[in-house]
């Protein structure tokens, strides 16, 4: 019985490492559909986040049932409710995708983004492509040091949303509202992206050294 349950952990850890998989496939799609104004990539994120949704439902339906047979005290109860919000924030992460691709797909067949900040959201799509990847490098060796490296490129997409609004804001600004709303949005879909991966990386700190941080990104939002 303990051996089954260990391999149901073991399982439960791998389909959240696809999930992040999952997630980063999203992201890049939509980021290559945002900048190429690509209606039938946007599509395919849109239509891929129910599956990232179903994923989410599996992985918390089967950790609710290891809490109500097994009784879990100590690692391994953290073990299960680390699961549990680890899947939220990378749901949510898929959210975030799929809400760049119904930008691209909302302005199609215009570009949604300027070409004044194309660059900037070439390199945010870069950063979030390796945060999430990093993300699920942490969840499945539970690696504390790349948990925190993670934590310092955050940092990169905090500055790319900064350049944003410095090219919003400047005097010479030649695109409208319209345009300015936009860009606003998907850059706070980018950072927004960025904390949930911090904040998965932390709730895994948090899974081995039993130290809780004060708040997660995504928690302070």
């Amino acid at each position: 019985m303990r051996e089954s349950y260990r391999e149901e952990l073991d399982d439960i850890n791998a389909c959240l490492v696809g999930m992040a998989n999952s997630v980063g496939s999203a992201m890049s799609t939509a980021t290559t559909a945002l900048l190429d104004a690509d209606v039938a990539l946007a599509d395919l994120v849109i239509a891929g986040d129910r599956r990232i949704d179903a994923v989410r439902e599996s992985i918390e339906e089967r950790c609710f049932t290891l809490l109500a047979r097994q009784q879990p005290v100590a690692t391994d109860l953290r073990a299960i409710t680390t699961a549990m919000r680890i899947v939220a924030d990378l749901e949510r992460m898929g959210d975030l995708a799929e809400h760049i691709a119904k930008v691209a797909r909302m302005r199609f067949p215009e570009h949604a983004v300027p070409q004044e900040v194309r660059p900037i959201f070439l390199e945010a799509g870069h950063v979030a492509e390796s945060l999430v990847a990093k993300a699920g490098t942490v969840i499945a060796k539970r690696d504390v040091e790349t948990a925190i490296e993670l934590e310092a490129e955050d940092d990169v997409m905090d500055q790319l949303h900064k350049s944003m609004f410095r090219e919003l804001l400047s005097e010479d600004w030649p695109h409208g509202i319209e345009a300015a709303i936009d860009v606003t949005l998907l850059g706070r879909y980018y950072e927004r992206f960025a904390d949930h991966a911090v904040s998965v990386a932390r709730r895994v700190i948090y899974l081995v050294t039993g130290e809780r941080p004060l708040s997660t990104p995504a928690e302070t939002h």
